[in-house]
C-alpha cells in the first residue's frame, strides 16, 4: 500500500495542510502552472498563511507515493481567497519574463536576435535557441518579454520554455525528453483516444502573412481540397519562413495513430517532450510511440493521477 505524501514550500513557509494540487505542463503554452488549494478555515479558525507568503515567492512542489519527487518549481503569481479555500496560483520561471522591455523595431532579424534583446532588457542572458525562423520586420511596442515570446510562439508554433534560468526556443515536437511505457492492460486507468489514419487526415493549410510594404501574401501547403486551416502571422516574414510555419502545422495535423489523452497514476513520471510508448495487446497495429504534448497532474486526499495528452506519432515501439 502506497502512502500519498507531499512537500510544498512557498517562500519560507511549508504547507502543513492541503486540499489539492493541479499542475499543468504543455509544449503549446509558454508557462507551466500550478494551482495549490488549502483550507481557509480549520477548526473554525481562519488560517493566516497569507501573512507568511507574498507574490513573487519561490515555490517548490514535491508529490508522490512514500518518496515525493519534484513536480514543479516556480513563483507565486496570485493568491485567491473565498470563504473556505485559499488558492495559490503559481507559474514556472517564465514568470521572470513578465518585465517590460523598451520599444524597438527590428529589420531583417530572426527569433534568436529578438530573444537575446528581450533577455538583455530584463537582466538575463542564458539562451538555447535552435529555431531557424526569420522576420523581415518585427516591432516591440509597450510590451513585456513574455508578450514578445508569446507573439513568437503564435507566429511559429515554437516550443518555448524555461529550463532553470535558461530560455529555450526550439522547433515544435523535436525536443526529446525521457521515455515512458504504457499498457492498456496494466497502467492506463482510462482514455479518450481515437485512432486516426493519415489518409483520413486531409488538410490544406494556408499561412497568411504580410510583406514589408504591408501587402498580404500567402503560402498554402497540404492536400488541395482537404479540410481548410488558416494560420495568421502578423509580422512580415519571407515566403520560405511562412512555408516553414505551414509545414509545422501539417506535421501536427497528419499522422497515423492515436489522438486524445490517457489518464494514468502518478507512477511512472512523465512530462511534455517525453516519448510515450503505448502497447495495445488487442490491436497490435495501434501500438506505437507518441510525443507527449501536455501533462496535467492532480493530487489530493482522493489520490493522484496524470492526464497525458498525446501529439504526433514518433514511430512503432
Amino acid at each position: 500500500m502506497f502512502n500519498m505524501v507531499y512537500d510544498i514550500q512557498i517562500g519560507n513557509y511549508k504547507l502543513g495542510l492541503l486540499e489539492s494540487v493541479e499542475i499543468h505542463k504543455s509544449v503549446d503554452l509558454l508557462a507551466d502552472t500550478a494551482v495549490i488549494k488549502v483550507p481557509g478555515v480549520v477548526y473554525n479558525q481562519a488560517l493566516d498563511i497569507e501573512d507568511k507568503v507574498k507574490v513573487g515567492d519561490q515555490v517548490t512542489i514535491k508529490l508522490g507515493y512514500d518518496n515525493p519527487v519534484t513536480e514543479f518549481e516556480g513563483y507565486l503569481q496570485r493568491i485567491d481567497t473565498d470563504d473556505s479555500l485559499l488558492t495559490f496560483n503559481c507559474e514556472d520561471a517564465i514568470y521572470l519574463m513578465r518585465k517590460p522591455v523598451r520599444d524597438k523595431q527590428f529589420n531583417k532579424t530572426n527569433v534568436k536576435e529578438i530573444a537575446e534583446y528581450c533577455l538583455s532588457e530584463i537582466g538575463m542572458k542564458d539562451l538555447n535557441c535552435t529555431l531557424d525562423v526569420g522576420y523581415e520586420k518585427f516591432v516591440i511596442k509597450s510590451a513585456n518579454a513574455f508578450d514578445v515570446l508569446k507573439k513568437i510562439q503564435d507566429d511559429t508554433k515554437a516550443n518555448i520554455y524555461m529550463k532553470g534560468m535558461e530560455l529555450n526556443i526550439h522547433p515544435p515536437y523535436i525536443e526529446k525528453g525521457g521515455d515512458v511505457q504504457y499498457d492498456f492492460a496494466k497502467n492506463i486507468e482510462s482514455s479518450d483516444l481515437k485512432y486516426r489514419k493519415k489518409d483520413d487526415r486531409r488538410f490544406e493549410v494556408t499561412v497568411e502573412g504580410v510583406r514589408l510594404d504591408g501587402k498580404k501574401q500567402t503560402v498554402t501547403v497540404g492536400v488541395t481540397g482537404g479540410e481548410k486551416r488558416t494560420v495568421i502571422v502578423s509580422s512580415p516574414m519571407s515566403l520560405d519562413d511562412l512555408r516553414k510555419r505551414g509545414e509545422a502545422e501539417m506535421k501536427y495535423l497528419t499522422y497515423d495513430g492515436y489522438e486524445g489523452s490517457i489518464t494514468c497514476w502518478m507512477i511512472p513520471f512523465v512530462e511534455p517532450t517525453y516519448s510515450a510508448h503505448i502497447h495495445d495487446r488487442e490491436y497490435e497495429y495501434k501500438t506505437g510511440s507518441y510525443y507527449v504534448v501536455s501533462v496535467t497532474t492532480t493530487f489530493s486526499e482522493n489520490g493522484g493521477s496524470r492526464k497525458v495528452q498525446l501529439g504526433i506519432k514518433l514511430g512503432v515501439n
